[in-house]
C-alpha cells in the first residue's frame, strides 16, 4: 500500500482520483484549503511539511485561474524534496504552449518548475473537461441568442476518464511528459451549443461572432486540440444526457 497525497482532492478531478486510489487500496491524503486534517493553502504553505511527511507520490490537481499556481507549486516542490517524495504527478492542459492566455502561461510555468525540481515527475496534458464546456455554454445561454466566438473548435473529454489515467500514472514510475489525452470528437462551438440546447430542451438562437487577437487566432487554428490523441470515449452529448438523467 502506497501513501499518496492528492492536492485539490475535493475538486472535480481530485475527488475522482482520490476515490479511485482508495478503491485500489492506497492510503490517500486529501489536501485542500478546507479539508481536515490536511487543510493547507498551498500559496502560503503553512502545514504543508506535515501533510507530505511519509508520502511516496503526490498527484497535483490543485489550481486556480485567479492566480497563485506558481507560488503554490514552489511550496509543494520544496516540501516534497524535504520529505523525500519519490514521484510528483501533474495534470496540465493541451495547447498551453500554443495559446497565449495568462492562465495557460502559468500552467506552462508550473510544468517547467516540476521538470526542473529534481523530483521524479509525470505530466499529463488533456483537453478541456466536459464540465467546463457545459459551464461556458450555460453562460452563453443566459441571453436569448447565444453569441459564440466564430470558428472555434473544441475536443472535450470526460473527467472520469482523466481520473482513471491519472490514477494509473500515480501508481507507476515517473514517466516525464506522457502522451496527451483528448476527447473522442473535435466539434465547433456551434455544434457543442446545439447539442447542449437539444439535450436540455432549451430554445436559443446561435450566432457566430468573429473576434480578434492572437489567442483567438491560435484557438481557431486548433491550438487547444490533439486530434491524433482522441483517446476519450464519452462524447459531449452522452455526458449531457447522463448528467440530465442523474439529476432527474
Amino acid at each position: 500500500m502506497t501513501t499518496i497525497l492528492v492536492t485539490g482532492g475535493t475538486g472535480t478531478l481530485g475527488r475522482l482520483v482520490t476515490e479511485r486510489l482508495r478503491t485500489d487500496g492506497h492510503d490517500v491524503r486529501v489536501l485542500s484549503r478546507h479539508s481536515q486534517p490536511y487543510a493547507v493553502d498551498l500559496r502560503e504553505g503553512t502545514g504543508l511539511a506535515e501533510a507530505v511527511a511519509g508520502v511516496d507520490t503526490i498527484v497535483h490537481c490543485a489550481t486556480s485561474p485567479r492566480g497563485g499556481d506558481e507560488q503554490a507549486a514552489r511550496h509543494l516542490i520544496d516540501a516534497a524534496r524535504a520529505a523525500g517524495v519519490r514521484h510528483l504527478v501533474y495534470i496540465s492542459i493541451v495547447g498551453i504552449d500554443q495559446v497565449p492566455l495568462g492562465y495557460y502561461r502559468t500552467k506552462l510555468a508550473v510544468e517547467k518548475l516540476i521538470e526542473e525540481s529534481g523530483l521524479g515527475w509525470t505530466t499529463l496534458r488533456t483537453t478541456q473537461f466536459h464540465d467546463l464546456v457545459r459551464q461556458v455554454l450555460e453562460t452563453f445561454a443566459k441571453l436569448p441568442v447565444m453569441l459564440l466566438p466564430a470558428g472555434v473548435t473544441d475536443q472535450p473529454i470526460e473527467v472520469s476518464e482523466v481520473a482513471a489515467r491519472l490514477t494509473e500514472l500515480a501508481t507507476r514510475n515517473p514517466a516525464g511528459r506522457v502522451p496527451d489525452m483528448g476527447g473522442p470528437e473535435v466539434l465547433t462551438l456551434s455544434e457543442l451549443a446545439r447539442s447542449y440546447l437539444r439535450v436540455t430542451g432549451r430554445r436559443r438562437g446561435v450566432l457566430n461572432v468573429p473576434l480578434a487577437g492572437t489567442a483567438y487566432r491560435r484557438i481557431r487554428s486548433g491550438g487547444l486540440l490533439t486530434p491524433d490523441r482522441a483517446v476519450g470515449e464519452v462524447t459531449f452529448e452522452q455526458y449531457l444526457t447522463e448528467r440530465l438523467r442523474s439529476r432527474s
